[in-house]
């Protein structure tokens, strides 16, 4: 019998080891299931799932040239498709919340600072303005907290 990938077969563990088990799946051919393909969840211990002489399916997930057969328990287990939580409701239909009022008097952050969205028209020049003066001011507490750490533009005297 021909081992191919995607092929779900049973088989029986043989071994285990730090990093996963062999199972002896037939005629002979023994193939490994490592560690991360024993459960969906974290396994710490091969032990505390596998036991020798147990009887598995496992899912052949690939075969390599030198004769290597990589198996998995987990993907060999049948899930069914489940939604995870239900469709959302169109932009139109969610509530809008402007100056940023938020649930519970949060407020939604970004690089630092709160964002409020802009209900009121501002000109160009006060958005430039703005701007000039929160990055000369970002520039300013960059170049003071990079000038102690290497002794820039010369040493402090005392």
């Amino acid at each position: 019998m021909s081992i191919e990938v995607g092929t779900k077969l049973e088989g029986k563990v043989t071994g285990i080891t730090h990093f996963g088990a062999f199972v002896d799946l037939s005629g002979g051919v023994t193939g490994l299931v490592h560690i991360s393909e024993i459960a969906d969840n974290y396994v710490k211990d091969v032990n505390d799932h596998l036991k020798i002489d147990d009887v598995v399916t496992v899912k052949v997930i690939n075969v390599d040239k030198d004769g290597k057969i990589g198996l998995s328990i987990k993907q060999a287990i049948d899930k069914p498709v489940e939604s995870s939580r239900p469709p959302r409701a169109p932009r139109s239909d969610r509530p809008s919340y402007g100056d940023g009022d938020r649930p519970g008097g949060f407020q939604r952050e970004r690089g630092g600072r709160s964002f409020r969205p802009q209900t009121n028209k501002t000109s160009f020049e006060d958005k430039m303005s703005r701007f000039l003066k929160d990055s000369e001011e970002r520039i300013s507490s960059l170049k003071k907290n990079t000038e102690g750490k290497r002794g820039g533009r010369g040493a402090k005297r005392m």
